[in-house]
């Protein structure tokens, strides 16, 4: 059946022009993301809003939001709110977050840096990690999304590392690394952008001032970041480095001042605790005394207030 006019579909007709499927289609009408259309004696007859609103709903799932997430932000639409600065702000989280520029390689190419020998399993995994994309239509040709992680890869295999071990370090960092953005986003979130969110999808106006303050933020991870791995490598390199150029060296020895105790004395504690524990007896008592002067000079040393105990 032809269309009726150019702005009016049959649900196929929709489902065509939009890319969803009639089945879709539906379903997002029982969720109250899609109007309902309008009924034509014993047809349903769609219009331009409706494929609108299909175009505005796959970009949301697009861009990662979930359906009920976009139900509230198409509700906020319909009342007028506007989605220009959510999507403004949805587009600012989604940017790039490094100044990295993504760069592509060749299979010879890589090869040269690791070693000239192919290695389909190290391949395999680097393509798994994210570390290269595969070149779609082109099967010796790769995407590079950060040439200074790979760069980093080649010089560690160059000092030796194996290609194994690289990507079970990567996959620790990797792990640390993402927990640690995770805490940063929830510090932010909190302290920052708490206030945006706290009323469900922001006005158009609270959106743009949110993005404005992503674009100022975004910086601010790295900056931490670099400079704290700057200070824990100092500190720990330089622990590293004296622990194993010392590593050989004679530990050192605490010195001691010994006292002689006369015979006779030691010969009563011995009496009196056994030779096995005369040495331990001697030292407890010392402890004690010491303790007992230390607390007879503090005391000694206090002034006393109102001379208390003082008879009439």
């Amino acid at each position: 059946m032809p269309e009726q006019s150019a702005a009016e579909y049959r649900i196929e007709d929709l489902a065509h022009r939009s890319g969803a499927t009639v089945r879709t289609i539906r379903a997002y009408q029982d969720r109250g993301l899609l109007p309902r259309p309008e009924r034509r004696g014993r047809s349903n007859v769609y219009g331009p809003a409706h494929l609108d609103r299909l175009h505005q709903i796959s970009d949301l799932l697009d861009r990662g939001y979930t359906l009920a997430s976009i139900k509230e932000l198409l509700e906020a639409w319909d009342t007028g709110r506007g989605l220009g600065g959510v999507l403004g702000l949805v587009a600012e989280v989604q940017g790039p977050w490094t100044d990295e520029e993504v760069a592509r390689i060749s299979r010879a190419e890589l090869e040269r840096r690791f070693g000239g020998v192919p290695d389909e399993n190290a391949l395999a995994e680097a393509v798994a990690l994210g570390v290269l994309e595969p070149v779609p239509g082109n099967e010796d040709e790769f995407l590079v999304p950060s040439p200074q992680e790979l760069a980093v890869a080649a010089e560690l295999h160059a000092a030796g590392v194996p290609l194994t071990a690289i990507s079970g370090h990567l996959k620790e960092v990797r792990q640390q690394v993402e927990h640690i953005a995770s805490r940063f986003l929830e510090f932010t979130t909190e302290h920052v952008f708490a206030r945006f969110l706290e009323h469900g999808p922001p006005t158009d106006a609270d959106a743009t001032e949110a993005a404005a303050l992503v674009r100022r933020l975004r910086p601010l991870a790295q900056q931490t970041i670099d400079a704290e791995l700057g200070r824990a490598m100092r500190t720990f390199a330089t622990r590293h480095l004296r622990q194993h150029l010392m590593a050989d060296a004679p530990p050192k020895v605490e010195e001691h001042t010994t006292v002689a105790l006369p015979a006779d004395t030691m010969q009563a504690v011995r009496r009196l605790v056994g030779a096995a524990d005369a040495a331990a007896f001697v030292h407890a008592a010392t402890e004690r005394e010491l303790h007992n002067r230390t607390l007879d000079i503090l005391a000694s040393n206090h002034p006393r207030e109102g001379q208390v105990g003082q008879m009439d």
